[in-house]
């Protein structure tokens, strides 16, 4: 069936291209297809519109919690319009939402997204569904479960071309499945006790950990910092971000990491 989204603030290229997540692409249109929570569907938009197709009238209140459809991103650019620089990011890229994403998927993924481009991150993600995934479709495989996981070694991993992020995925498969990494518990944990509690997989530091917090557990104070947000938090903001951006930081993170790239690497003003 299609489902029918009216919404101001949700444009689908800069949702699913502003390196937030890894499996949905791009057809002619604006069109985008993509796998989540085990399920393709297609998305596209037309008018005003945004429209979901291929899936059940069952799991259109999955579909609404994955694109954080119940949460008000107009107010939350009112807020960061008060700071000149974060209202041009804003203005750059007003329908940025950040999706709700199962939080196995998204730690494996920023693990191989570690000194990784896009292009590069999406082919070893693609190989691992492959590899270790169910197969859903032809072509089509669902991002594999811990537990389908369990037991595989570094050498296994091989035909991913994942590089030296083998061993780090191994040791995070490992401290899930023994339940030294609980999602439910990190899901209730406040940023910075969660933030250290991913920390204890081998090869995760604050940026990784900061990316799980946000796109899987929408811990909306998480900040992940890259090269480029440490750039305009230099030229910016040398001692801090400003305190409209006070609990949503990972908000204010998003409209100014796509803006800076939108710039080609050049802030403006």
């Amino acid at each position: 069936m299609e489902y029918t989204i009216t919404s101001p603030h949700f444009d689908l290229r800069q949702t699913f291209l502003c390196g937030q997540c890894f499996r949905w692409k791009e057809s002619e249109n604006n069109v985008f297809s993509g796998i989540a929570h085990g399920r393709k569907i297609s998305v596209k938009r037309e008018g005003e519109n945004i429209i979901l197709s291929g899936i059940s009238e069952k799991d259109i209140p999955l579909w609404r919690n994955y694109f954080d459809l119940e949460t008000d991103y107009g107010a939350f650019i009112s807020r960061l319009s008060a700071d000149k620089t974060l209202r041009a990011a804003c203005e750059c890229s007003p329908g940025i939402r950040i999706l709700r994403q199962e939080p196995f998927e998204t730690l494996i993924s920023f693990i191989i997204s570690q000194n990784n481009n896009i292009p590069r991150i999406s082919l070893i993600i693609s190989r691992l569904c492959e590899n270790f995934g169910e197969r859903i479709s032809e072509g089509d495989y669902t991002f594999p479960t811990a537990e389908r996981m369990r037991k595989v070694t570094v050498e296994e991993l091989a035909p991913l071309k994942a590089g030296f992020r083998a061993r780090y995925i191994v040791d995070a498969v490992q401290k899930v499945n023994s339940g030294e990494i609980d999602f439910s518990k990190i899901d209730v944990l406040p940023l910075e006790p969660a933030r250290k509690k991913l920390k204890t997989i081998v090869g995760v530091g604050d940026k990784v950990a900061d990316c799980v917090l946000l796109f899987a557990f929408h811990k909306l104070d998480a900040f992940p910092k890259d090269v480029w947000v440490k750039r305009i938090m230099a030229e910016f903001y040398p001692n801090g971000l400003p305190q409209c951006t006070e609990g949503i930081e990972g908000i204010a993170q998003q409209y100014l990491f796509d803006y800076v790239r939108n710039n080609n690497g050049l802030v403006t003003t």
